[in-house]
């Protein structure tokens, strides 16, 4: 409801009376005035037609055409008329003259007839025309008598009217009403203001200073003050009013005072916090970048150490120290995956594949874990296909089930896939039979570093990140993850994932044959890094391995290498060389030289998004450091097979 002040309320008091009565008597007059106008033209209308039948009775009597259309002319002439016609008794029309408008009038008939179009505002008249038959003495027979007249209709008229004057004069009179009515209220309105400013002014001025104090207008307030006069009924409500105002005023300036140092002290906080950011991430990318190089040196180092021969002792030293290595680096594998999730540099590629195959690989890299804990895990076979991408999807698998198997001691784990919603969706659910989780926790769990039943960082119970990474990586490619678990009783994971029709597998002919353990011994390959421990770690494994390895330290001893005869079968780049060359940069430089596509990868501690993207763009493949040493043998396997790589050895021999 609309809240009006007092001065329109008593305004409305006194003119709402006033507009009602002064309404109803023009409406009434009016409709009065209107009845009036209509019976007028209605009886005009009739005598019209009723005279144009009388006139045209001698016409139709002597068929005489030319004396009915004159007479047809001058009705036309008559106000209002637009059409006018003459029908012999048959009813066929003899003359007529006008804009008969499309009217349909009455049928022929020998009654008066009347028909009206509202939408054109036009009234159809017919009116029959008689002869009036004279009974006249026959001197001849010598009758006496008289007989009464006789009637026969002779044809019929008909005329259209027009009501546009009618509705002329109506909407004349509709004005002049209406001017009327608004005369009267505006001067019931002027004098209802001029009695009521006596009254109402006072309430007014208290209404308008409380209105300016709620906007915060002070100043226009203050300056109002000079309008009280101590004869003023309510002076001492407006002078009290004045002071509050000047009070709030003062409170309103000082408190703004207040604001402007705590928003500038804010500011002055967020400057230093957003410095202390960049700072961080600077030490951070730089520390990271440090940290990778001698983590990978190492795992080059205890790799090629592991591949020498030990006594029992000297063996069991080197394995600790491969554990410790594997630490590191599942650490910074786990810091990469998340960082490379939070920039957005992970490319989903979705297609359709079978989840038998993908099940087959986990059951592969699993099994010996689940074995060596005395567990048992169950993969239930399948025939279904989804679409998505099946790397993200096997990696969060592999970390619901890696993480399944390590908080079980007892019982086992099942991955199965299931139909959901109606068959269109397929649930993969990962259920174990380990320690629950708690309802206050099945949040917390999917942050980073966070584990319930591992408050001492026991490494051996993983980092805390591989639920963080599993939900980022639902989130990206867009498959809902649930969570259902109950404590002491086992926890039960469900990713759903689109369905997809099952495609023909082309049929395999003979058995594959087995991967030869030694197919790298004598492929020559060309080493670059600028970290002479990097660089030593690096060829002293690939020389383990058989390897005919060239190591360079930037572009120019990588030049004089080609120089000399070398001729590598793959290159292996660091990003980061001397001179501010880059590792791409010095690839693609000596393809050139060499004239043919070397096949080659890069190895970086960098995880910036940006040296993903534009390995991606030059075809490269990139490896993060700490690089293990199995995923660097399966990438030169991988490089030198798409390539179509045969190297011949001096006595021969291909490998």
């Amino acid at each position: 409801m609309i809240a009006l002040s007092i001065r329109t309320r008593m305004l409305l008091a006194a003119l709402l009376p006033l507009a009602l009565v002064s309404t109803l008597l023009a409406v009434f007059f009016m409709l009065a005035r209107f009845d009036d106008l209509q019976q007028s033209y209605q009886q005009r209308t009739r005598s019209v037609i009723r005279q144009f039948a009388l006139a045209s009775e001698y016409g139709l009597f002597s068929a005489n055409e030319q004396q009915l259309q004159s007479l047809v002319m001058g009705v036309l002439r008559e106000p209002d008329v637009r059409w006018a016609a003459v029908f012999d008794r048959g009813g066929q029309k003899l003359v007529s003259a006008g804009d008969e408008g499309g009217l349909n009038l009455l049928v022929f008939d020998a009654r008066e007839g009347q028909t009206f179009d509202p939408q054109r505002g036009l009234d159809g008249l017919a009116q029959p025309v008689f002869s009036m038959g004279l009974s006249l003495d026959d001197l001849y027979e010598g009758g006496t008598g008289k007989r009464a007249p006789t009637l026969a209709q002779l044809g019929q008229v008909q005329v259209v009217f027009s009501r546009q004057s009618l509705e002329g004069r109506r909407h004349t009179l509709l004005g002049l009403g209406a001017l009327i009515g608004a005369l009267g209220l505006a001067f019931g309105l002027g004098l209802a203001a001029y009695l009521s400013r006596g009254v109402i002014r006072p309430i007014t001025r208290v209404t308008g200073l409380i209105e300016r104090m709620g906007r915060g207008d002070f100043a226009e307030a203050h300056a109002a003050r000079a309008l009280v006069q101590f004869g003023d009924p309510l002076h001492d409500l407006q002078d009290n009013l004045y002071r509050m105002a000047d009070r709030l005023a003062f409170s309103r300036d000082d408190l703004e005072r207040q604001v402007t140092l705590v928003t500038q002290a804010l500011r002055e906080k967020k400057d230093e916090a957003e410095q202390a950011t960049l700072a961080k991430s600077r030490f951070l990318a730089a520390a990271s970048h440090d940290l990778r190089q001698p983590v990978h040196a190492l795992g080059m180092f205890v790799t090629r150490l592991a591949q020498l021969s030990h006594d029992a002792q000297s063996a069991q030293l080197v394995s600790q120290l491969e554990a410790s290595v594997r630490a590191m680096q599942n650490l910074l594998d786990g810091l990469l995956d998340v960082s490379r999730l939070e920039a957005q540099a992970v490319q989903v590629k979705p297609c359709a594949f079978a989840l038998d195959n993908l099940f087959g690989q986990l059951e592969h890299d699993l099994r010996p874990i689940a074995s060596d804990k005395g567990l048992r895990l169950r993969i239930r076979p399948t025939s279904l296909w989804v679409i998505s991408d099946a790397t993200l999807v096997y990696r969060i698998l592999l970390n619901l089930v890696s993480n399944a198997l390590r908080y079980t001691d007892h019982g086992g784990v099942l991955l199965a896939a299931r139909l959901t919603q109606g068959g269109q969706q397929v649930a993969l659910q990962v259920w174990d039979t380990g320690i629950g989780i708690a309802p206050q926790h099945h949040q917390a769990v999917f942050t980073e570093f966070y584990q319930v039943a591992n408050t001492a960082r026991d490494r051996t119970l993983g980092l805390g990140l591989g639920l963080n990474i599993v939900q980022r990586t639902a989130e990206l490619l867009g498959h809902p993850l649930q969570l259902t678990s109950s404590l002491g009783r086992g926890t039960r994971f469900t990713l759903t994932v689109p369905r997809a029709q099952a495609q023909p597998v082309p049929l395999l002919t003979g058995q594959p044959e087995p991967e030869p353990t030694d197919d790298l011994r004598g492929v020559p390959v060309l080493v670059i890094d600028d970290d002479d421990l990097v660089l030593t770690a690096v060829v002293s494994l690939l020389g383990g391995w058989g390897m005919q390895v060239y190591a360079a330290l930037g572009l120019e001893q990588a030049r004089q290498q080609l120089a000399t005869g070398c001729l590598p079968a793959v290159i292996i780049s660091d990003y980061r060389l001397q001179d501010e060359v880059h590792g791409i940069e010095v690839i693609e430089r000596l393809r050139a030289q060499l004239q043919r596509p070397i096949p080659a990868c890069l190895m970086s501690g960098d995880t910036d998004s940006g040296l993903m993207q534009a390995a991606q763009r030059a075809g490269l493949t990139l490896l993060h450091k700490p690089v293990r040493p199995a995923k660097l043998r399966s990438l030169l396997r991988h490089l030198l097979q798409d390539r179509g790589h045969r190297h011949t050895l001096p006595d021969g021999d291909l490998v």
